[in-house]
């Protein structure tokens, strides 16, 4: 009978891909296991240690329930728990909830704090279990290289049994399951939070939200797409500051606060009847039947069409202006979260297409989940580094609690929320303050990995572009890393703070892991280990960034004070004093200004930001959002990924060829760029529009009929008075007059003039000031 019970969880022929979970560094993460279930821990970075607590259905520790002894030997739990870590606050919660004590509890040891990348354990539940595993690690000062990392987790359910429900995020109001190709009605609270939860993978859930006290007039005001999308700018709202969804009165009825998925539906009908007639399937279920049938009972007029929310639903307009689909993103576990704006009426249906790829052709259930108005979550949409990764809600900076008590206008940025522009003046005066004065700005963003190890040298000098071996301890250099093609991953610094240590910050985090899995195929003794969470920075820029810094910054004498401190260097220095917060500071910056950047652990920030601000302001400093840097960036050439390089672009044709050093060892990418050096076919040059129409990344560059080129980036340069652009031309090109075609690239053409690039201060003479 066991063996039927397993069965019939299963859908018939469908295959269950293993569960992955993320365990933040210095914190944790729990997972529920139920007899048979495996447990895989693994610490892809190496040197994290990886502790174990588990309890039965009782709330008894039972380790040996997993083959573990049962001799303490871990952190204590109350320890971790006190200890603040992300994730702990949820595991407090949980344990709470099953009546579990956590005094007392400790932990035992998976993987020692010595183990070598990839080292992993796997475990079989022999009973139902609650298993919370733990990455301790104190906090990283910013001149060392050991924090607290990451640990995944992987989870295959017994005999392939269906993947588990995720934890509810607080209590539970209303736990709704959503049967395949099924839909149910629910009432829902003005401020309350609605949880849509894909049970399995690739299931669309097509949404309705309906004014409840409308309706109660007698009148239907319900979400309407088309309002939404013209409101919101955007083919369906996500979190941030345009996340509302709204009905035809343009009235806001929800809103979105997390999302783990970020791809769905506005443009298409909830299936109907008429569609799989169409297709040949007379009499199959459909949503908006279900819809009709859930929705009766609170006298809503049926529909042969609803004009749903069609979430999850993978669906894009072609270049030949086609409504296409194909399976879902969503995997086991993704949710999206709203907020109910007001009371409100909501139907929720588990799309039953099961005759092409909308629901990954096999429609499963859907799940409801409702939280009090009471409840905080965070706002934010899921951030990973690879398909199969486990998701990252949008995370805050640790400066967040200055900078948004200067504005609200926050956008997503590779994972963390950075201001686009302040209330005070906007981007034109920021523009201003840092190349006249001063500005300080958020880049915590940035990517940064501890890269340690006797080979750590060799690895570098393997996988980027620059010599390695003539980086002095103290110094920072510019580099590119390049495919085996000669194609661009990433561009980076990297700091020496050591014989066998390196610090490199760049845009990617799949930078990392590449470089860890290289590491592997050679066999180094090196750890490539991720410190973003731990080394968070801001750059201070502009001409007056020394004199408003050297009142902040001390330094020891064996380390350069800060006005000794050349270009590409860098020196670890306290805050205000010798016993001040621990910080490193650099003489980098991305605005083509004289500056800094401050690098501190994020418990440091709030004391970082307002020292600076304190000697700042009476100089004029102001903060720096993003649309004001990027004008500051083009202006001074500095290149930005995705917009002026990808992986198909190499470092000469992104305008870096400088950063492509002449070194007799062998590196990824030496042939293929020696290749293309040696027969370029484009080349970065500036452009300056004579129009004052807006240019942007992607526009084509003409003469004539014929496409020559492509703008990468563009603005308005308030110090120049013209739009100016980077843009990626034919090397055979030999016309210095150019038109940037709009439009269809031929209804509408602005005049451009090809200028060296780039356009300001090329000699960079502002910046080694």
């Amino acid at each position: 009978m066991q063996g039927l019970a397993v069965e019939t969880d299963r859908q018939p022929g469908r295959s269950y891909p293993e569960e992955r979970l993320r365990v933040p560094g210095g914190g944790c993460a729990f997972v529920a296991l139920k007899a048979g279930d495996c447990l895989s821990v693994t610490d892809p970075e190496g040197l994290q240690a990886a502790h174990l607590f588990a309890f039965d259905l009782a709330g008894r520790s039972a380790p040996a329930a997993l083959g573990l002894s049962d001799a303490a030997e871990g952190v204590a739990l109350e320890d971790l728990i006190a200890g603040g870590g992300e994730g702990t606050r949820e595991a407090a919660r949980l344990l709470a909830a099953r009546g579990i004590d956590a005094a007392g509890a400790s932990g035992r040891i998976l993987l020692c704090a010595d183990a070598a990348p990839g080292a992993a354990v796997a475990l079989a539940a022999m009973t139902d279990l609650l298993a919370i595993v733990a990455a301790p690690g104190a906090d990283m000062e910013p001149g060392c290289q050991d924090p607290p990392t990451d640990l995944a987790i992987g989870v295959s359910r017994a005999a392939g049994g269906r993947p588990d429900l995720p934890p509810p995020l607080a209590e539970v109001k209303l736990d709704l399951r959503i049967p395949a190709a099924q839909a149910r009605a629910y009432r829902v609270k003005k401020g309350d939070y609605i949880q849509i939860i894909d049970v399995e993978g690739r299931q669309c859930a097509d949404f309705l939200a309906f004014d409840a006290a409308a309706l109660d007039r007698g009148e239907e005001f319900g979400l309407d797409a088309t309002t939404t999308r013209t409101l919101m700018g955007a083919a369906f709202p996500g979190p941030g500051l345009h996340s509302k969804y709204y009905d035809a009165r343009q009235i806001a009825l929800v809103e979105v606060v997390q999302d783990t998925v970020g791809r769905h539906d506005t443009f298409a009908l909830a299936c109907t009847a008429k569609y799989y007639e169409d297709m040949g399937y007379p009499g199959h279920a459909n949503c908006s039947d279900n819809f009709n049938a859930a929705l009766k009972p609170y006298a809503i007029a049926g529909r042969n069409g609803w004009p749903a929310i069609n979430f999850f639903y993978n669906t894009a307009i072609s270049g030949s202006n086609a409504l296409t689909m194909d399976e879902p993103w969503s995997r086991s576990g993704d949710y999206v979260l709203l907020q109910a704006l007001t009371d409100l009426v909501c139907a929720t249906s588990s799309c039953a297409d099961d005759i092409d790829p909308a629901n990954g052709w096999e429609p499963t259930d859907i799940h409801v989940r409702v939280y009090d108005s009471a409840e905080a979550f965070s706002k934010g949409t899921a951030f990973r580094m690879s398909p199969e990764a486990a998701p990252r809600l949008t995370r805050e900076s640790a400066f967040h609690p200055r900078t948004s008590a200067l504005t609200r206008d926050f956008v997503e940025y590779r994972g963390f929320w950075l201001p686009r522009c302040f209330s005070g003046e906007g981007p034109i005066a920021e523009y201003w303050a840092c190349r006249e004065r001063a500005a300080v700005m958020d880049l915590s963003a940035l990517r940064k990995f501890e890269v340690i190890g006797p080979d750590a040298e060799l690895l570098l000098q393997r996988t980027v572009t620059r010599d390695m071996r003539k980086l002095a301890v103290g110094q920072v250099v510019y580099t590119a890393l390049c495919y085996a093609h000669g194609g661009m991953i990433d561009d980076a610094t990297v700091f020496r703070l050591g014989s066998a240590n390196f610090r490199l910050v760049c845009g990617e985090e799949f930078t990392g892991a590449w470089l860890r899995a290289r590491a592997a195929e050679w066999g180094l003794k090196v750890w490539v280990k991720s410190s973003t969470d731990q080394l968070h920075n801001i750059a201070v820029q502009g001409p007056l960034s020394c004199d408003i810094l050297e009142e902040v910054i001390w330094t020891a004498p064996v380390q350069p004070a800060l006005g000794e401190l050349k270009w590409f260097r860098f020196a670890v220095a306290r805050l205000g004093g010798p016993l001040g917060a621990a910080l490193v500071v650099s003489r980098t910056g991305y605005t083509g200004e004289r500056g800094y950047e401050i690098w501190c652990h994020p418990k440091d920030a709030p004391a970082v930001w307002d020292a600076v601000w304190a000697a700042g302001a009476p100089k004029g400093l102001k903060p720096l959002g993003l649309d004001a840097l990027d004008t500051l960036r083009v202006e001074a050439g500095l290149v930005f990924a995705g917009f002026d390089f990808c992986d198909q672009t190499d470092p000469f044709e992104a305008g870096i060829g400088f950063a492509v050093a002449e070194k007799d060892e062998d590196f990824i990418g030496r042939a293929a760029l020696a290749r293309r050096k040696a027969n370029p076919a484009r080349r970065m040059v500036g452009l300056v529009v004579h129009s004052n129409e807006v240019v942007g990344h992607g526009d084509p560059i003409m003469v004539g009929r014929a496409q020559v080129g492509v703008v990468t980036s563009a603005a308005k340069s308030p110090l120049l008075k013209q739009t100016i652009a980077l843009a990626r031309m034919d090397i055979a090109l030999t016309e210095s007059e150019v038109e940037i075609g709009k439009l269809d690239g031929h209804r509408k053409r602005l005049p451009a003039e090809v200028v060296p690039f780039p356009h300001f201060d090329p000699k960079k003479t502002r910046v080694r000031a």
